[in-house]
């Protein structure tokens, strides 16, 4: 954050005006009231306005508290403001007097942002539990503290006009707290009543209509008698049903075609939360903050009752606490019937669609998953799903796996200034980025880029962060590989436009990304472990266990998995058993009949196996570091068939994590990451009964080994003493803590993500930074 001065004199020494801009996350927070009350308290006349280019304020009084007033407003903003920078200059005095909120001004260039939306406040919470409060039990209670922000702007400057709430006209009592300076709710535009605010409906098909308080206590009826129903949220509609009950989460998992993929749960309390998972202070805290993410968690033995189906074979369970009016008042307040007490919340789509947002369309696309649906009549402007995260349990703090709600529109601050420039991210876990000068903007979670519904819901998203951010792009960014949705739209973009395609290899993209998050300077180089399962290479392979040379103007490759074939390409990843086999052939060891990834195959699956590879056909080599992770599980008998992304490499976790304080033995890699004697171990142990939780552990420890041992020669031979891990391997948190000790006790400087997903969601920063940095795109002009 930054101060910048112009003063210039004035006529009267005795009193002074200036012109204050205040930059950053200042819209929606109570800037303006809090800048009203400031001008009171130091006896300053002038006024304030909302405008483009960020809070627009003049204030005229005496010298030294026209100086406290710029001091203020960046050493103590309101709790939800982001302050980047004030910027203030002398204006000719007015001899004005009194302070005033003006109406906004949308001319000149966006440079303000709205904050994300904000769980319920205490005040607010204390207000909807008391009767004697004229919002008791109002399902959108909110204030300048809190509530919705990102998910109904229409545009800026953030005003009531300009949300999704223009639609709800002020009652007097509410329009009177709206217009008084010392209210709670003085220029809050999500704020509204029983009387005057959105209304709330409980939809069952072939019954009757309910509204209101009625249709709540309905809702948790049927929630207890173990239907699923969908909930209208923030930024779209969840799927719900009572966590504890096996047959609801089963039928809820077969409807929405969800395989085995984990569901997240919501807990009606954090004392709910600890029946089910450990959590410490770090976690808490992560919990009961404003963003609310769902969190990973270490999941209990017996996890407090939870049906096995939320998480069957998974060593973590994703919890978040409510964080609307409304997720309170479903769980039920004092004097309630009882209901559920943890209940399965999953984005409301079907599999592979994106988050459902308009009502007519939750009623026809989720027609066949849920037995009801309680909805309102606030239009959501913004899709934005549950961010996920993770503490890590080494004390390194926590990382975001999934960017989206609590933390969407906040930007990212960039080491290295950039061209205005959109990065388009990858087709897994898709997630857009635009950039100008010091600063990037993350697009809400998008999903996967495998149908017309999401790259429409791509689409959409580019042009409400184009609007929001006023960013006009003059470069495209995107990823090499030539299949990816993400980069034909990109193609098309450039050509429409008239504007630069720079392509960015994956891990490139992925160190990059973490290189960015940490400021690291633009002649940065750092020793770059990019793991994850599928990135296409310079040479046409799959790329996934690469261990660079990187800095943002390039990469090379020191040292990398060796290659093995992937029997199917990408359509082969739902087979571990094949991806096991595979590696076993590639290290010239035998498919012996009493090895687990042999006998998860059927005869003629072995026998056209063989011709495959033999022949390769439809063999693409790949030295991905996820589908090793693939192969140990299934040749450890864990998983050979994976139903969702990254079963088997979950599984393997979770079998590692029940050996991990016991076992410190590690398998050993050859040279430059060769796996064959680590398979070739694993076999020995198999044969010997060692327990498969003990082999998952040494394989773990041996990959954090072989780690350590290639980064120490690149140190030998560069110099660099940085290590940047990325890509999505490291969201095992095993897997991420072991490499990050190994490399801290061996005198690395470790980098690893926080702020930004190391899986896909976080390539678009990667791809922004280096293909658009502002020297760069110089230097190319120069040629």
């Amino acid at each position: 954050m930054t101060t910048t001065t112009t003063d210039r004199e004035t006529a009267d020494p005795s009193a002074v005006r200036r012109r204050v801009v205040v930059r950053g996350t200042v819209q929606g927070v109570g800037f303006r009231p809090f800048v009203h009350r400031l001008a009171a308290e130091l006896d300053l006349a002038g006024h304030v306005r909302n405008g483009g280019e960020g809070v627009v304020a003049e204030v005229e009084g005496a010298p030294e508290s026209v100086a406290e007033f710029c001091r203020a407003l960046t050493e103590r903003p309101p709790p939800l403001a982001d302050v980047h920078e004030v910027a203030y200059e002398s204006v000719p005095t007015l001899g004005a007097a009194g302070f005033v909120i003006h109406a906004s001004d949308g001319n000149g260039t966006a440079q303000t942002l709205i904050p994300p939306d904000t769980a319920t406040c205490g005040d607010c919470l204390r207000e909807l539990a008391d009767p004697a409060d004229r919002r008791h039990r109002h399902p959108f209670i909110t204030c300048t503290h809190c509530g919705p922000r990102f998910t109904i702007s229409t545009g800026l400057p953030y005003d009531r006009a300009t949300t999704t709430m223009a639609a709800f006209e002020l009652c007097r009592e509410c329009a009177a707290e709206y217009a008084d300076p010392s209210d709670r709710r003085f220029h809050a535009q999500p704020v509204a009543c029983h009387d005057c605010g959105p209304g709330l409906r409980l939809t069952v098909p072939g019954g009757r209509p309910n509204e209101g308080g009625p249709a709540l206590a309905e809702a948790r009826r049927l929630l207890a008698r173990g239907a699923v129903l969908a909930v209208k949220g923030l930024g779209g509609y969840h799927l719900a049903c009572d966590a504890t009950d096996e047959r609801a989460v089963s039928a809820l998992r077969g409807r929405k075609e969800r395989g085995g993929k984990p569901f997240a749960v919501m807990c009606a309390d954090l004392a709910e939360a600890g029946r089910l998972a450990r959590i410490g202070p770090e976690e808490e805290a992560v919990l009961t903050g404003r963003r609310r993410p769902i969190v990973l968690l270490r999941r209990r033995a017996g996890a407090g009752g939870l049906a096995d189906a939320v998480c069957p074979g998974s060593p973590d369970v994703g919890v978040m606490l409510p964080y609307t009016p409304l997720h309170r008042l479903l769980f039920g307040l004092p004097g309630d019937p009882p209901g559920p007490r943890v209940l399965v919340m999953t984005s409301g789509n079907r599999s592979g669609e994106p988050i459902v947002t308009d009502d007519a369309e939750a009623l026809e696309r989720l027609a066949s998953i849920a037995d009801a649906w309680l909805w309102h009549d606030r239009v959501i402007e913004v899709p934005c799903d549950d961010s996920v995260v993770r503490v890590r349990p080494d004390g390194g703090g926590e990382v975001v796996l999934r960017r989206s709600r609590g933390h969407v529109p906040e930007p990212v601050a960039l080491p290295v200034p950039v061209v205005p420039a959109l990065a388009v991210g990858g087709d897994l876990k898709n997630a857009l980025c635009l950039g100008a000068d010091d600063r990037a903007w993350f697009s809400p979670h998008i999903g996967d880029m495998g149908d017309l519904a999401t790259v429409r819901a791509f689409e959409r998203a580019e042009s409400r962060l184009r609007t929001l951010t006023g960013i006009v792009p003059g470069v495209v960014a995107g990823d090499r590989h030539p299949g990816y949705h993400s980069g034909r739209w990109a193609r098309r973009a450039a050509e429409a436009g008239g504007l630069p395609l720079r392509l960015v290899q994956h891990h490139h993209a992925h160190i990059a990304s973490v290189m960015a998050e940490h400021g690291l300077h633009g002649n940065a180089r750092v020793i770059g472990v990019a793991f994850d399962g599928t990135g296409y290479g310079d040479d046409g392979a799959i790329w996934g266990g690469e261990v660079l040379i990187a800095g943002y103007d390039g990469c090379h490759r020191f040292a990398h998995l060796p290659y093995a074939p992937l029997p199917g390409g990408d359509a082969g990843v739902a087979n571990p058993c094949r991806t096991a086999l595979a590696r076993l052939r590639a290290a010239g060891l035998p498919w012996d009949a009493d090895l687990p990834c042999v006998t998860a195959c059927t005869a003629d699956e072995l026998r056209l196996l063989h011709r495959q590879l033999d022949r390769g056909t439809a063999c693409v080599p790949t030295s991905s570091m996820g589908r090793l992770f693939d192969a140990v599980s299934s040749l450890a008998g864990i998983c050979h068939r994976a139903r969702y992304e990254a079963q088997a490499a979950i599984e393997l976790e979770a079998a590692a994590v029940l050996a991990w304080a016991e076992e410190t033995g590690a398998y050993r890699f050859g040279r430059n990451l060769e796996p064959g004697p680590v398979l070739a171990a694993v076999v020995t142990d198999l044969r010997r009964g060692v327990p498969v939780t003990v082999i998952a552990a040494r394989f773990h420890r041996g990959v954090a080994a072989a780690v350590a041992e290639v980064c120490r020669s690149a140190r030998r031979e560069t110099g660099a003493d940085v290590a940047a891990l990325s890509g999505g391997v490291f969201a095992n948190a095993l897997l991420d803590s072991a490499c990050a000790a190994l490399l801290a006790a061996d005198g690395f400087t470790v980098l690893r993500h926080r702020r930004v997903p190391p899986n896909d969601g976080g390539l678009a920063l990667g791809q922004l930074v280096v293909a658009a940095r502002t020297n760069r795109c110089e230097r190319q002009g120069e040629r």
